[in-house]
């Protein structure tokens, strides 16, 4: 039997072409050397086999060809239950039914993921052995993911006829951790872990409003570095002498102007200090915190990079006008 290339890392290319050419039409392959990536990391936070997630992916938004898929960034169709987002309206089980619309593509990945670590129903998936994606396929008809009979037998063909269990098996030998570590590390995040963890360029020590709670931390399959969260779960990291964004784009399967979307990058204005925080995944609209407090005075789009919170939510909620705006030290400053 001749065996399929198995793509480790998407190509930054097809990720690119996969974002703004919305006329063509994608294959399962292609789908999956996108998407393996965000699989295998999803499944050593989560415990979901990866070959389960890239085949209801495939299935779903019909290998991201999807309206859904390419006007709403949701792969899974998940709709709009207790969802407070942006919203996509499209007729399903019922007219004008309301689907979740993502601000990328991997914040749906990554709430399918939730989707099934939080919910009873699907609390036996979690008992099943994490390689055995026949019980997974099995299962999730089981607890009535979905009503076709066939269901398990269309994710196991798909996953059997492109080999999706080789990226099980790579997330669970990932080198770089034990599976059983990924899952979630905390470290206490003292006075002096928190500065370095989100120190500016400018070096200027940032204070709590608040006592500071212990941070999430997760290591990115295939990376050296390490990675962080903010509050309200946007991830980043900080960076190393030497970073560019084209470096980081690569490092991170992602498109320039992905990264730099994810940063207020404009203008051209693409240096990176070391320290300098860069968000690896899109900002939110508002931080779980509601107040914070500085000592020195920042930006506000300095303050949207320590908490991951969008520049126009900022401006908005504090009476702001612009960007550049300086917020005093001392100063209140609402996140929420």
């Amino acid at each position: 039997m001749t065996m399929k290339r198995i793509v480790l890392i998407p190509s930054l290319l097809l990720a690119f072409a996969f974002q703004v050419n919305a006329a063509k039409t994608y294959t399962k392959q292609e789908y999956v050397e996108m998407w393996n990536r965000t699989a295998m990391e999803d499944m050593m936070v989560y415990k979901i086999p990866a070959s389960i997630t890239l085949a209801q992916g495939i299935l779903e938004s019909g290998n991201g060809n999807s309206d859904l898929a390419r006007l709403a960034n949701n792969h899974f169709g998940i709709k709009c239950h207790n969802w407070t987002g942006e919203k996509m309206y499209k007729d399903d089980d019922q007219k004008n039914d309301c689907f979740r619309k993502y601000a990328a593509a991997e914040l749906s990945f990554k709430d399918h993921s939730e989707f099934l670590t939080n919910s009873k129903r699907y609390a036996a998936l979690f008992t099943l052995d994490i390689a055995d994606y026949k019980s997974w396929a099995k299962g999730l008809k089981a607890a009535g993911y979905a009503t076709n009979p066939k269901y398990p037998t269309l994710l196991i063909d798909i996953i059997e006829d492109l080999q999706l269990y080789k990226f099980d098996e790579l997330a669970l030998n990932n080198p770089r951790k034990k599976f059983n570590a990924l899952e979630k590390q905390v470290v206490k995040n003292t006075p002096e872990t928190h500065e370095k963890a989100t120190s500016h360029a400018s070096k200027k020590k940032v204070v709590q409003s608040k006592p500071v709670k212990q941070q999430e931390v997760e290591v990115v399959f295939g990376g050296t570095r390490q990675t962080f969260l903010h509050t309200n779960k946007v991830k980043y990291i900080v960076a190393q002498k030497g970073d560019t964004y084209y470096k980081l784009a690569q490092e991170f399967c992602m498109t320039l102007s992905q990264i730099e979307n994810y940063n207020d990058v404009k203008n051209g204005n693409t240096s990176i200090k070391e320290g300098d925080i860069i968000n690896i995944h899109p900002k939110l609209s508002k931080s779980k915190e509601e107040f914070k407090t500085y000592n020195g005075d920042y930006t506000i789009l300095q303050i949207s990079q320590l908490e991951g919170v969008k520049v126009k939510s900022l401006m908005k909620i504090n009476g702001l006008t612009s960007p550049k705006d300086i917020v005093k030290s001392g100063q209140k400053v609402a996140l929420r």
